[in-house]
C-alpha cells in the first residue's frame, strides 16, 4: 500500500493546527504510520499460515482462524489509520476553497489566511470531532472484535468440521500483543490531543468574543 496521499495530506494541514495539532500530526506519522510501515506489517503477514490446530481435519483450521481472527490486526489497523486522518481532508477543502475564492476575486478576501479563524476554525473543530469520535469507534470495535485487548497463545474451538475441542496456536502472541497495546495507547493519546485541542480553541475563541465585546462595550 502506498502511503504518500496520508503523508502529504498530514503534511497539509499541519501548517494550519495549533501546537497540539502538530503533536498530533508527529504522532501519528512517526509512530502510527512508519511503525506500521517498518515492523508491524511484517509481523502479521503470516498470520493464517502460521495459524495451527493440532488436528488435520480439513476445513477445520480455517474455521477456526476465520471464528478468532473475522478482520486481520494490521488490515483494521491501517484502516484506522487511513479513517482517523480523513477528517482533516475537510480542512484541506476549506482551505482550497478560500484559496479559489480570493483568486476568483483576484483580491484578498481574510484577514489572516493562515490562521485558523470564522469558517476554518468551524471545520477544523468538526474535524476534531470526528477524528475522537473514530478512534473511539475503532478501539470499541477492536475490543470486541478480539475479545478485549489481548493475543492468548492458545485457543481452544470446537467448530465444524472440527471433530471435538481442538487447540490451536497463534504465533507470536506476545510480540503481538505488545503492538496491540501500543496501539490501544497511542489511539488514547491521540483522543486526549484531538479533545485538548477542542477545548483549547474553544476557549481561545470565546475569550477573544468576550473580549470584543468587553471593548467595544466600554468604546
Amino acid at each position: 500500500m502506498s502511503w504518500g496521499f496520508l503523508r502529504d495530506l498530514l503534511s497539509g494541514v499541519n501548517k494550519y493546527s495549533t501546537g497540539i495539532g502538530r503533536i498530533w500530526v508527529a504522532l501519528v506519522f512517526l509512530f502510527r504510520l512508519l511503525l506500521y510501515i517498518a515492523a508491524a506489517e511484517n509481523i502479521w503477514k503470516d498470520e493464517h499460515d502460521e495459524f495451527e490446530c493440532n488436528v488435520k481435519q480439513p476445513g477445520c483450521e480455517n474455521v477456526c482462524f476465520d471464528h478468532f481472527f473475522p478482520v486481520s490486526h494490521i488490515r483494521l489497523w491501517a484502516l484506522q489509520l487511513i479513517m482517523v486522518s480523513t477528517p482533516s481532508l475537510l480542512v484541506v477543502f476549506h482551505v482550497a476553497y478560500r484559496e479559489n475564492r480570493e483568486k476568483h476575486h483576484n483580491q484578498q478576501l481574510y484577514k489572516s489566511p493562515g490562521r485558523i479563524d470564522g469558517g476554518l476554525l468551524c471545520t477544523y473543530l468538526i474535524s476534531l470531532l470526528l477524528k475522537a469520535a473514530l478512534e473511539v469507534v475503532f478501539l470499541v470495535l477492536f475490543y470486541h472484535l478480539y475479545n478485549g485487548f489481548k493475543v492468548p497463545p492458545l485457543v481452544k474451538c470446537d467448530l465444524r468440521p472440527c471433530p471435538n475441542a481442538v487447540d490451536c496456536y497463534i504465533s507470536k502472541p506476545t510480540e503481538k500483543m505488545i503492538f496491540l497495546y501500543f496501539l490501544v495507547a497511542t489511539s488514547c493519546l491521540c483522543i486526549v490531543l484531538n479533545l485538548s485541542e477542542l477545548s483549547y480553541l474553544i476557549c481561545k475563541h470565546s475569550i477573544k468574543c468576550y473580549l470584543k465585546r468587553h471593548i467595544k462595550k466600554h468604546q
